[in-house]
């Protein structure tokens, strides 16, 4: 048969379980409830750990039988679609036990960002948005543009997307960041080398279920006519949608949708989220300086070299993961950085 998963079995279940029954004996603690928030954030925490051990069994049990239909009949195009398919959700499934925020298995919003530089800075951000657009793709998500701004010769000057499939937020999460670009300039005539920076900022897609209190006076609403791409609806009304939140300064905006009102549920969406996330980094910060650090969001704090001139070569400089074959990872193979984040991160 096929060496895709071990002979022995597919996984070890005893460490899941093990963090299960330790937060059974929160979840019946009579206190529980003293502090609803903690509360919450430890009922989300159990039902994420059971589901991925659910899910683990289920594919540990399909294994199994596929061993017995593979011994019985090797040859069978069945059969080896079968075990095909099941390695390939084998691959991702073997880190289904990395994902352990509440909102790991969330989709998630992408933002890209050009840093100073122009043309160059610009070019670089859509570079970034195709590559995370790959990705996506390579996972089965759904990837819609939320809000997109054209460079001014080239490229973008920023991009939104809404990332949504299972565990979307948990596989991104770590990208946020500066990623900077060496190469030899298409834009410039002398043919001289150029670095390039932008920023990549994420945070979870959150549901309705998920309360967080926003008060109508904290915001500031404005409209304005949309730009660039977008089909007939843009450029022709006053439909885009900018939501500042005056307490945090946190900005969202939207203008992809068909219509005012529809741009407005969308950002007020975004803000839930971005808010969401902006609590979930104070209690890593309470709980946990380094964790904290490592998701703020800082101009310099650089995650990710890209080099495509003199040589070439993709190094992350937290994990020192490297990669020489940098089409492949600009063409969105980039779960090999992610799973080494994912993996410190434990």
């Amino acid at each position: 048969m096929t060496t895709f998963l071990p002979s022995g079995g597919f996984f070890d279940p005893e460490k899941l379980e093990q963090e299960i029954d330790s937060l059974n004996i929160q979840v019946n603690d009579p206190n529980l409830w003293d502090n609803p928030d903690n509360a919450r954030a430890i009922l989300q925490k159990k039902s994420s750990l059971e589901k991925s051990l659910n899910e683990l069994r289920k594919m540990d049990s399909e294994y199994k039988n596929l061993t017995e239909l593979y011994d019985i009949a090797p040859e069978d195009p069945d059969v080896i679609a079968a075990i095909e398919k099941l390695a390939d959700a084998a691959h991702r499934a073997k880190f289904i036990t990395l994902f352990r925020d509440p909102a790991d298995n969330n989709g998630a919003f992408l933002f890209i960002q050009a840093g100073a530089g122009g043309t160059e800075a610009q070019d670089w951000a859509q570079m970034l948005a195709r590559m995370y657009a790959r990705w996506a793709e390579r996972h089965g998500f759904t990837c819609d543009v939320i809000e997109e701004h054209p460079g001014d010769t080239a490229g973008i000057k920023n991009i939104t997307y809404r990332i949504t499939g299972e565990r979307a937020y948990g596989w991104l999460k770590n990208e946020i960041g500066v990623h900077r670009l060496v190469r030899i300039s298409p834009f410039n005539a002398n043919g001289k080398r150029q670095t390039s920076f932008a920023s990549v900022d994420v945070w979870p897609d959150v549901d309705d279920s998920v309360e967080i209190e926003i008060n109508d006076k904290d915001l500031r609403i404005d409209t304005y006519r949309s730009s660039g791409a977008g089909g007939q609806h843009v450029n022709k009304t006053d439909s885009a949608v900018r939501i500042t939140h005056i307490p945090t300064g946190v900005v969202v905006t939207c203008q992809n949708e068909r219509s005012q009102i529809q741009n407005r549920e969308m950002a007020m969406k975004m803000l839930r989220s971005k808010l969401y996330e902006l609590e979930m980094q104070k209690r890593a910060e309470a709980e946990n300086a380094a964790l904290a650090a490592q998701k703020k969001i800082e101009w310099g704090s650089q995650i990710r070299n890209y080099v495509l001139y003199p040589y070439q070569l993709v190094k992350d400089v937290r994990t020192g993961v490297e990669k020489t074959d940098s089409s492949a990872v600009l063409d969105g193979d980039l779960d090999d950085f992610m799973i080494a984040c994912l993996q410190r991160g434990q």
